[in-house]
C-alpha cells in the first residue's frame, strides 16, 4: 500500500527501526534511522565528484514543469504584460519563423511604433540572422543542453554576424553538422557576409558545397594519421581538382564517386510500425520501418527525425529487447519489435573515458593477445598467466601511473596537465612483464604497433587476425592498438564500434541507430562506413540512420523523409519509399536534391502520406 511504501521511499524520519545484519561470519542487531531511498539518492547526487554516477542517479529522475509558474518561470503580474495578445511567455515559446511572422504582423499606434522603433529593428535583424543560419524552427525558449553542437555553434555564428566586427580572424569547425541542403545557401551566405564585412573565415569542413563557394582551400593529406600531415594541395577549387595526389580534388572532379547501388534490397522480413507518434512536434503521425533493410530518415533540420527515432524508437526497444530503464516518446503502440533481439545505438560518443581504453581493449582483441603472451616459453617458465598482461590490475602493470602510462598533474586556474611516466617511460608495464617477447615484441610494442602492422604480425592466429581486420576494414589500419580513446575523434571513435559489431557472428535480429554517422567524415571515409554499414545489413541485420549526406542517402534501400518544415510546420511524413521514389515528390525538399545524385529518379512513384 501507499502507507507501506511511505517510509521504504521517504524514510522513518525520527522513528528507528530494528534491523538484523547477517554475513557469513556473524550476526548482529540494531536499531537505525533509515534515510529513504529517494532522499538517499539525493543526497549522493549532490555530493558526488562522479560524472558517471550522476548520470546514473539521473536515470531515476524526471524533469517536470514547475507547478506553481507551470514552466513561465515569472510571477503573475509579470505575465499579465501582454503585446498583441501575447504575454514574453507565450512569445518565447514560439518558434523563430513564427516570432519574426508575430513581430512582423503586430498592430501599433502611432505613439506605440514611434516608442518600440528601434526595439523592433534589433528584434527583426536578430532573427533574421538566425534564420540565415538555418535554425528558423528553433523555439526561444529552447535549453541551450538540448542543442546539437552545430546548432550551438550557428547560434554563435549569428551572434557575431549582428556585431558587425571588422578585422577579425573568425575559426569554424563543421558550421554544416546537422544543417539540410536546402539550408546550406543560406549558412555559406551568412559565411560571405562576414567576409565581405572585412573579416578572414577559416572553415574546416567536409561538405562539398561549402568548398565549391570558397575562396582558396587548403587540403591536407594524403592519408589519416601518420599517412598525413602535409599540404597536399592549396588554391582554388580548380586548383584542387586538377591535382592528382588529392583525393578530396578526386571526389570534386568525379574521377572518384560513392557509387549508387545498381539494386536495392526488398522488405522480405516484415517491417517494424510505430503507430500515432506525437513526442513534440510529430503530428500523431504512423510509420513502418522495413526489417533487415537500410533505412534512412531525412527531413529539414527540426522536422522531427530525432524525436521519432531516439526519443521514441530507441529508448522503446532499449526499454522493451534491452531491458533498460528508458522513458520514449509519446506515442500509441509499436508493432513488429517481437522480431528484434537487440538494439545497438553507435553513436560518435568516445569508446572510454579514461586513457586505459584503446580500439585493442574495445573489440576484445586484447585478450586474445594476452593470453598469446601467456603461452610463450618465458611466460610459462616464470608462472605468467594472462592476467600478467593487464595494465588494469598489479602484478604486471607499472605501479608508479598504475598502468596508465602516463601521469596526471593537477594544474591550479589551469587544466591538467598530462606527463609520460618516468619510471616506465610510457610503456604501461613494469621491466618483468616487459622481458617476455613474442615473435621479438613484447606486450608494450604490440600497443604500439599500427592496426596495418598488426594484421601482418598476427596473420597466423586466426582468432586474433579476424578481429584486427575488421578494424582495418573500416578504414582505421593508420591507428596504434593501444592508442587512448580520448585521443580518438567521434568518427574513428564510431568507426571502432562498428568494427566490435563486424567481428560478432550476426543472427539477423539486430537493429542498429545510427544519428548523422558522416559527421566529420572526409568523402573517402564515408566510402568505408557505407561500405560496413552494407555488410550489417548483408548480414541480416536492420539499420535505421538519421541522415543528411546525399551520398548515404542514394545508397539507402527505404527512405522515410519528415517536413516538410522545422518546428511546428514539420512532423508529418511528406514520402516514403526508395530514393528514386522520392526523389519524385515535390513536396519533399531532400527529393528535390536527390535528383542530382541518382542517374534514374525517372519513373518511380513514392507513397506519400497527408499531413
Amino acid at each position: 500500500t501507499m502507507e507501506q511504501l511511505q517510509p521504504i521511499l521517504y524514510g522513518t524520519g525520527k522513528e528507528k527501526v530494528h534491523v538484523i545484519y547477517e554475513n557469513d561470519e556473524r550476526k548482529w542487531e540494531q536499531n537505525n534511522r533509515f534515510e529513504g531511498i529517494i532522499p538517499n539518492l539525493e543526497r549522493r547526487y549532490h555530493q558526488t565528484q562522479s560524472e558517471w554516477m550522476r548520470a546514473e542517479i539521473e536515470k531515476y529522475m524526471d524533469t517536470k514543469p514547475c507547478q506553481d509558474c507551470g514552466g513561465a518561470r515569472l510571477r503573475p503580474e509579470s505575465l499579465a504584460v501582454k503585446i498583441g495578445g501575447l504575454s514574453i511567455r507565450d512569445t518565447s515559446a514560439l518558434s523563430i519563423i513564427g516570432c519574426q511572422e508575430f513581430f512582423a504582423g503586430l498592430k501599433l499606434s502611432e505613439r506605440e511604433r514611434f516608442i518600440a522603433r528601434q526595439i523592433l529593428k534589433e528584434i527583426n535583424e536578430r532573427l533574421g540572422f538566425l534564420i540565415n543560419v538555418g535554425l528558423d524552427y528553433l523555439t526561444l525558449d529552447r535549453m541551450a543542453g538540448t542543442l546539437s553542437g552545430g546548432e550551438a555553434q550557428r547560434i554563435r555564428l549569428a551572434t557575431q554576424i549582428g556585431s558587425s566586427l571588422v578585422g577579425v580572424l573568425y575559426i569554424l569547425d563543421e558550421p554544416s553538422i546537422g544543417l539540410h541542403q536546402r539550408d546550406n545557401i543560406r549558412l555559406i551566405n551568412s559565411l560571405h557576409g562576414l567576409r565581405d564585412l572585412g573579416n578572414t573565415v577559416i572553415v574546416v569542413e567536409h561538405d562539398q558545397e561549402t568548398m565549391e563557394y570558397s575562396d582558396y582551400i587548403i587540403d591536407i593529406g594524403p592519408g589519416a594519421g601518420t599517412h598525413g600531415g602535409e599540404v597536399v594541395a592549396a588554391g582554388t577549387i580548380d586548383e584542387i581538382k586538377a591535382c592528382e595526389a588529392s583525393i578530396t580534388g578526386q571526389y570534386l572532379s568525379g574521377k572518384r564517386r560513392i557509387p549508387v547501388p545498381s539494386q536495392r534490397r526488398t522488405a522480405q522480413k516484415g517491417y517494424l510500425e510505430i503507430k500515432g507518434a506525437r513526442e513534440h512536434n510529430l503530428k500523431n503521425i504512423d510509420v513502418k520501418i522495413p526489417l533487415g533493410l537500410m533505412t534512412c530518415v531525412t527531413g529539414v533540420s527540426g522536422s522531427g527525425k530525432s524525436t521519432l527515432i531516439n526519443g521514441i524508437l530507441h529508448q522503446r526497444l532499449a526499454r522493451d529487447l534491452n531491458r533498460a530503464n528508458r522513458k520514449p516518446g509519446e506515442h500509441d503502440d509499436l508493432i513488429g519489435w517481437r522480431k528484434l533481439d537487440k538494439v545497438i545505438d553507435i553513436d560518435q560518443s568516445p569508446i572510454g573515458r579514461t586513457p586505459r581504453s584503446n580500439p585493442a581493449t574495445y573489440t576484445g582483441v586484447f585478450d586474445n593477445i594476452r593470453d598469446v603472451f601467456a603461452q610463450t616459453v618465458e611466460a610459462k617458465t616464470r608462472g605468467y598467466t594472462a592476467g600478467r598482461f593487464s595494465f588494469n590490475v598489479k602484478g604486471g602493470r607499472c605501479e608508479a601511473c598504475r598502468g596508465d602510462g602516463i601521469i596526471k598533474i593537477e594544474m591550479h586556474f589551469l587544466p591538467d596537465v598530462y606527463v609520460p611516466c618516468e619510471v616506465c617511460k610510457g610503456k604501461r608495464y613494469n621491466r618483468e612483464t616487459l622481458e617476455v617477447k613474442y615473435k621479438g615484441k613484447n606486450i608494450a610494442d604490440v600497443l604500439e604497433m599500427r592496426v596495418e602492422d598488426a594484421l601482418e604480425f598476427f596473420q597466423n592466429i586466426p582468432k586474433i587476425h579476424r578481429k584486427i581486420q575488421t578494424i582495418f576494414d573500416v578504414g582505421l589500419g593508420y591507428v596504434q592498438l593501444g592508442q587512448p580513446a580520448t585521443t580518438l575523434s567521434g568518427g574513428e571513435a564510431q568507426r571502432v564500434k562498428l568494427a566490435t559489431e563486424l567481428s560478432r557472428r550476426s543472427n539477423g535480429g539486430t537493429i542498429y541507430i545510427l544519428d548523422e554517422p558522416t559527421t566529420g567524415l572526409h568523402f573517402a571515409d564515408v566510402q568505408k562506413l557505407l561500405e560496413v554499414l552494407q555488410a550489417l545489413v548483408d548480414a541480416g541485420s536492420t539499420m535505421v540512420i538519421i541522415e543528411h549526406n546525399l551520398d548515404v542517402i542514394k545508397q539507402a534501400d527505404y527512405i522515410i523523409d519528415l517536413g516538410p518544415e522545422g518546428g511546428e510546420r514539420g512532423g508529418t511524413v511528406v514520402a516514403c519509399g526508395t530514393p528514386e521514389e522520392v526523389a519524385q515528390v515535390e513536396a519533399s525538399h531532400t527529393g528535390r536534391f536527390l535528383r542530382k545524385v541518382l542517374p534514374d529518379a525517372g519513373t518511380a512513384t513514392a507513397t506519400t502520406t497527408a499531413a
